[in-house]
Parts: C-alpha cells; structure tokens; sequence
C-alpha cells in the first residue's frame, strides 16, 4: 500500500504510521500500525513582534519584590540537557521520530542564546539516560541560578522511552530534589516532556470568542528548611491521558510553540507567562485533518505542573 502525502501519528506506543523528515504531515510517537493514516496541518506563526526585554520594556518584572525573585546573581545561568532519542530498538515496537531533530536543534539555539549552556544527547538507553542526568546531578551548580532538562521521546503517562524501552520520569526528576542535589537546593529545576501520555484524541470544542488579536545561591535562609520536591518545574506537550503530535519536517508543536515565545519573549516574560502563551498558540494554531474523520481535527494542549516558589525570569 503506498505511503500517504501527510500523516499524523502520536507520541506514544499506539498505532500510527511515520514519514520522511522532508514531508510536511504531522505525527505522533506511536507503533506502526496502517490502521491509522492521518494527514494534517497547521501552525500560523505570527509577524508581529513586540520590543525586545529590559526592565524599562517589563515595568512588572521591576516592582516585583526581591524575596519573590529567583536569585540570578550567579556567574552562569546553568545547564540544559537534552536528551533526542528518534531510533528505537525493534523489540519495543516503536518507530522513528522523524522531525525531532529540527527539534532538538531549535531548542539547542534557543536555550543557548538564552544564556544556557547546552549539550545535546542522541539515542540514549533507560541506563544511558538515568546515568547522564546522575552524572550531572552529582556535578557543582553553585556558580549556576538554574538548571533545564529536556526530554524527546515516545512516551506513556508517567514513562518516557530510551533506545531500549521505558522506565518512569520520576526515575529522572527525582535525581536533582533537595536532598540529593544539594547545589541546586532552592534553584529552579525545569524539565520539558515532548512525549505522548495515552492514547485518547482531543476533539475540541467550538468557542464563541472571536480569535486572537495579533495585533543568590539558594536564597534560602539556613536556619529553616525547604521541601525537597520544591522549585520543579514540569513542562509536558499535552495532559495525561493523550497525543501529543509531532510534524516530521516541522518538529512537534510543543517544541515549535515553546521556541517561538522563548526566542520573542525569553528574556522579558516571567517562566508562567512564557508557558501559558505556549498553551496558547498550540491550543489555537495547530489542528490535525485527516481523510478518515476518526483522526480529523484534533487538538491538543500543553501542561505545566509547578512547584517553583518563586518568579523566574532568563
């Protein structure tokens, strides 16, 4: 049976077919299956850009008292890791993820002129992945006022997949809480999951509104004590339960929408306001077609899970 022009597969082990990383359908990190074959489209990237930052262009940015700032009177704003795995062994029946390269690549240039320094870490094992983010947790942050870890892979709720199969998130994050690295103590920890979490379809629901106008180290006094699962941030492409799609020319559109308002807004947005105008434009400018109706128009919406206890600005 030939291969369709554009299709959509989700990012997770469900069934779905995957494309060349030059054709323009969508996909999402699933098993292959011939059952499911979508075409789909669409993001509407804006023109419009508003003034670069500053204090004098982010008035709310300078009136926010200091004891609710994260400290970035650091020497570094930190690490990024981010892991892109896009082949799998067969034994996990998972496909390639192609157009997570122009994914990883985007965010390589858009965390680095953040201010990050950044490595990228391709087609890693459960054991390759637990033992990076070991190692890096293990390392001195005392010179850093954050640290970022991004993940690219198939995904279930609450699993991420390496080369060889998946293991639980928590088996990651859990390296860098309170008590088991102490130089991030107090300090932001964010972690980004481009990955599936289920297997159900968003719908979507018609709206009546009309669209868019496009018009200190740890800060922490010693003499009390802070949780240790406090100041992670948790940034997932979509909600437990669902897709999360993927474009293997494009790369997916959580990664496109997160670039898109870190490279316009970066530096002048508080982390919460960067995210939720990423839950806006994947909300509102991306939605799938398919000649079967049972894969047509489907949406999809980013989730933010915070346990940051103070503001955040790069």
């Amino acid at each position: 049976m030939a291969e369709p022009q554009d299709a959509l597969v989700p990012e997770s082990p469900v069934k779905g077919d995957e494309f060349d990383e030059g054709e323009v359908g969508d996909s999402v990190d699933a098993k292959p299956d011939r059952s499911q074959r979508t075409s789909i489209f669409s993001w509407k990237k804006k023109n419009d850009k508003e003034p670069e930052n500053d204090l004098v262009k982010n008035p709310i940015r300078s009136v926010v008292p200091p004891e609710f700032l994260y400290e970035r009177n650091y020497r570094k704003l930190g690490r990024c890791i981010i892991i892109n795995n896009k082949n799998f062994d067969a034994q996990t029946g998972m496909c390639i993820r192609n157009g997570t390269d122009k994914d990883a690549g985007d965010l390589f240039r858009c965390f680095k002129s953040l201010g990050f320094d950044v490595t990228v870490y391709n087609d890693r094992t459960c054991t390759q992945m637990e033992t990076l983010l070991q190692t890096v947790a293990q390392q001195n942050h005392s010179d850093s006022s954050c640290f970022a870890c991004i993940l690219l892979s198939h995904g279930e709720e609450g699993l991420i997949y390496g080369t060889d199969g998946s293991m639980a998130i928590k088996t990651l994050t859990t390296l860098f809480r309170g008590d088991k690295c102490k130089s991030l103590v107090g300090k932001p920890k964010l972690f980004f999951i481009q990955a599936c979490r289920g297997s159900e379809f968003d719908e979507g629901i018609q709206t009546d509104s009309g669209p868019a106008n496009d018009s200190l180290e740890t800060d922490a006094n010693p003499r009390y004590k802070i949780p240790v699962e406090a100041d992670f941030l948790f940034a997932y492409s979509t909600v437990p339960g669902y897709y999360s799609w993927r474009n293997p020319g494009r790369g997916s559109w959580f990664v496109q929408a997160l670039c898109s308002v870190l490279s316009e807004h970066g530096k002048e947005l508080e982390i919460m306001q960067i995210l939720t105008r990423v839950n806006f434009m994947v909300a509102t400018s991306f939605e799938s077609w398919s000649d079967d109706p049972r894969f047509s128009e489907k949406k999809q919406i980013p989730c933010v899970v915070s346990m940051l206890t103070k503001e955040l600005y790069f």
